[in-house]
């Protein structure tokens, strides 16, 4: 029996979309071994915990603390590792995020278990047996569990969240004493001026490159962005070149998207952009090179000026939503 112990991320004492994702690979693993799902929010005094029966939690852990209302690394693995051990957990779930990354291996050095990141599946089968992508995503791989517990981060939009008619019972609990002295201590997060969908956890990203030539014309993916309800991302050499922030740069040194659309415009993709987003559900490519590497990887392709061809798409997207 795998009981799953699955990690919460919130920011402003909110919790995040991703969290019903893991919920759904949690519930994939417990129900075929005929474990629990425990779930465990930590944040602030307000921090939300209500309603996560619905996504497939049996219970939760609300670890209410001002002092945990921004990510405190220590803290939070020092008492995430003891809700595991006092769970009898098997399985730590959390999303592959910048957090989750930084997490997940402090807790599982906390727990001596080995840590598998940016997973994109997970089950169940006779041992936990997990997949994820490998030679910048030109290829999967699957791993098996030998050990008896695991750490697991599961890539951002891997899995759809579920929904369940579980009502799910919350407790409370304090934040472990462990790590409270003689540790870092995040005092504060910045935000930007204007606070941007983050391309790792977007449904929709509309990605742009050198191909829109200056940086003023990226408003045509930002245009498209908005008319899809998605977030905008970027090429390493449109970052490289200070048009965009490091923040939307998608792919081996940015960050790694799986979303259920990827619009790439003026991309030539470049092997280390591919490894950023190849694992996208969908793939479309605007490109006027024909034999440009992105289409190899496209699911649709057009080949043209993207001057003429983004704005018309723009406003079709548009007036379909308008019906």
């Amino acid at each position: 029996m795998a009981n799953v112990l699955v990690v919460f991320e919130q920011r402003d004492n909110k919790l995040k979309r991703v969290g019903h994702e893991v919920l759904a690979a949690a519930r994939a693993v417990a129900d075929v071994s005929g474990g629990d799902v425990h779930g465990v929010v930590i944040g602030g005094s307000s921090v939300e915990s209500d309603g996560l029966g619905a996504y497939g939690a049996d219970r939760v852990t609300k670890v209410a603390d001002d002092a945990a209302s921004l990510y405190q690394a220590e803290r939070y693995a020092a008492t995430i590792a003891a809700l595991a051990n006092a769970d009898g957990a098997s399985v730590v779930l959390l999303a592959a995020t910048a957090m989750g990354k930084d997490l997940g291996p402090r807790v599982a050095a906390k727990l001596d278990c080995p840590v598998a990141s940016d997973v994109t599946e997970v089950r169940d089968d006779g041992g936990i047996v997990v997949t994820r992508p490998a030679y910048s995503g030109k290829a999967t791989y699957s791993l098996r569990v030998t050990a008896p517990r695991a750490v697991i981060s599961i890539r951002p939009n891997a899995f759809a969240p579920i929904s369940t008619d579980k009502a799910g019972t919350v407790a409370e609990q304090p934040l472990a004493a462990a790590g409270r002295e003689n540790c870092a201590t995040t005092l504060e997060i910045k935000q930007p001026e204007r606070a941007a969908l983050d391309v790792a956890e977007a449904s929709v990203v509309v990605s742009g490159g050198r191909g829109l030539k200056e940086a003023e014309h990226f408003r045509l993916v930002e245009d498209l962005a908005e008319a899809l309800g998605g977030a905008v991302g970027a090429s390493r050499a449109v970052v490289d070149a200070g048009w965009r922030s490091h923040a939307e740069q998608v792919g081996q040194t940015g960050k790694t998207v799986s979303p259920n659309l990827y619009v790439a415009i003026g991309i030539s993709g470049a092997v280390q952009h591919l490894a950023g987003m190849r694992t996208a559900k969908v793939i479309v490519a605007i490109n006027k090179d024909a034999d440009a590497p992105i289409f190899k990887v496209a699911d649709y392709g057009i080949v043209g000026d993207l001057f003429e061809i983004v704005p018309r798409l723009t406003e079709e997207v548009r007036a379909l939503k308008n019906n």
